[in-house]
């Protein structure tokens, strides 16, 4: 068996809020509560968010999302209709534009506890040199 990454714990000041917008954002399953702890995001048969909530500080993490181009624009309208900022560079400033410097599109956004989120449907880190 190949390794798999199964869960990633996010740390979060109100989990189910922020569980509940990112699964709305990518129209996947969620769960208010898993083991009493987790707020659950299921983003593939095998692959989960877990959100935990915690009153201490913690590093902004990023997570990057592949999606298929027709994916990509019904997420980038759910971003939109719900008001978020987005932004086409990783450290640049909100110019809710889409990159297409990589041979796809790509766009970052930060939800509210500040992590930030990137989609893209080329992965830039697995093309060949």
């Amino acid at each position: 068996m190949s390794i798999q990454l199964d869960h990633f714990i996010v740390s979060s000041h109100d989990r189910v809020a922020s569980a509940r917008l990112l699964a709305h954002l990518l129209r996947v399953p969620w769960s208010e509560t898993v083991f009493g702890i987790f707020s659950a995001v299921y983003l593939n048969d095998g692959l989960t968010l877990d959100f935990i909530q915690t009153d201490d500080a913690f590093p902004v993490e990023h997570f990057c999302f592949r999606v298929d181009a027709d994916e990509f624009d019904a997420i980038l309208e759910r971003i939109k209709a719900a008001g978020i900022p987005y932004r086409s560079k990783v450290r640049g400033p909100v110019d809710m534009q889409v990159d297409t410097e990589r041979g796809g599109k790509g766009i970052y956004w930060n939800e509210p506890d500040g992590h930030q989120w990137e989609m893209l449907t080329v992965s830039y880190a697995r093309q060949a040199s």
